[in-house]
């Protein structure tokens, strides 16, 4: 099978953020992304920016192709300065979160369409179960054949990301003890989860092949890795983080994304062999990431060389500041820093839910209220 990789002259950016749509007054979740994608279309100067999901309950705001992350924030932005007094109107608020704390799986609505009808029959209760939300970045490659040993090295970052976005604590009214539940609920799913590795695109490509040929995808779409190409937009997709409760944080971790993704394919480009872990690690590390979250001591090389994930974010931080300075987000990647300062959206959800003596309405309350905050400012 020939997968066509469109590459991309610059390394583009464009973003894509999902949310969970949830009443005004008793914070469950609700099924009227339709109504909200009728009202705010009709507003929107380009109505593609809002596009419908699996659920009912959901929508996903996206960018067009942007070149930093300035542009990619204020295109989200401008975007959510309709949807958002949209929702209003309805009743409903957007909540940016891996996870809803307390909302019942089987009360949920299927959007229509052969496809997502297809998903829930093949994966059953699994399918079912996935009330999860994530944010995905896409940065565009400029050489097909040096997307896969970028997608590689990249995994060598994942728990930083993961950590840092978790927020998705609670599920089904139960403090799961997971940083992020989301991520492992999500792999449940038989095309999702880490990526395989290849060395080289012919290889990918026979993956795919093969997947397709046997039944277990009919197109690239199917293929619902935490990091993958998407070859007819020329980009390596970086699907990783839970969903985001403040624009800010998620102008962060774009830039991390950005600056990650760059650095590598210029490294790569100037004849450097890229760091990598076996598969083993990579996957003991989003397991980490996933249950501790910030707290995770994860595992950065092919030697078992083991470190506190914040304290080798710093030396992260530090190398990607020329990169970053380069591509115009030097403010950006600095305030990636921030976030275990502030505390990740897990610890704050967990914060709130102590002090409301387990109140989880009071914890979308929260969530909701971040999203409006950051908008704001």
């Amino acid at each position: 099978m020939r997968l066509d990789f469109h590459a991309s002259a610059e390394p583009s950016l464009g973003v894509e953020w999902e949310f969970a749509l949830v009443d005004r007054t008793s914070r469950d979740l609700v099924s009227r992304a339709s109504d909200l994608f009728e009202l705010a279309s009709a507003r929107l100067d380009d109505p593609s920016r809002l596009h419908k999901e699996l659920l009912r309950n959901t929508v996903e705001v996206v960018t067009g192709i942007c070149t930093t992350t300035a542009e990619a924030v204020e295109d989200l932005s401008r975007t959510l300065r309709v949807v958002v007094p949209a929702a209003d109107e309805l009743g409903i608020d957007l909540m940016g979160a891996g996870s809803h704390p307390f909302a019942d799986w089987s009360d949920q609505q299927l959007t229509e369409g052969h496809r997502y009808a297809e998903l829930i029959n093949r994966t059953q209760w699994w399918g079912r179960q996935m009330l999860i939300w994530g944010v995905h970045v896409h940065v565009g490659m400029p050489e097909r054949d040096r997307v896969m040993p970028v997608l590689a090295s990249l995994l060598t970052t994942y728990p930083h990301l993961l950590a840092l976005s978790a927020s998705s604590p609670v599920w089904a009214g139960q403090d799961t003890g997971y940083a992020s539940n989301r991520s492992l609920m999500f792999q449940q799913l038989p095309t999702a989860g880490l990526p395989f590795a290849f060395d080289t695109w012919e290889e990918f490509e026979a993956c795919i092949a093969d997947q397709t040929t046997t039944g277990v995808v009919d197109s690239m779409s199917d293929v619902r890795w935490d990091v993958r190409p998407a070859p007819h937009l020329g980009t390596l997709e970086h699907r990783v983080c839970d969903g985001m409760s403040d624009i800010h944080e998620l102008a962060s971790l774009t830039s991390l994304v950005h600056c990650l993704v760059v650095d590598l394919d210029t490294r790569l480009a100037a004849g450097e062999t890229l760091p990598t872990m076996p598969p083993w690690s990579v996957q003991e590390n989003k397991w980490r990431a996933a249950r501790y979250g910030l707290d995770a001591v994860v595992i950065l090389d092919d030697e078992n060389t083991e470190r506190l994930v914040t304290d080798d974010l710093g030396d992260v931080l530090e190398r990607l500041t020329p990169v970053a300075r380069r591509l115009g987000c030097e403010e950006e990647l600095r305030s990636v820093a921030d976030i275990p300062v502030r505390g990740a959206s897990y610890q704050r959800q967990r914060q709130v839910a102590h002090e409301s003596g387990g109140d989880l309405v009071a914890v979308v309350d929260s969530v909701v209220s971040e999203l409006r905050t950051s908008l704001d400012t």
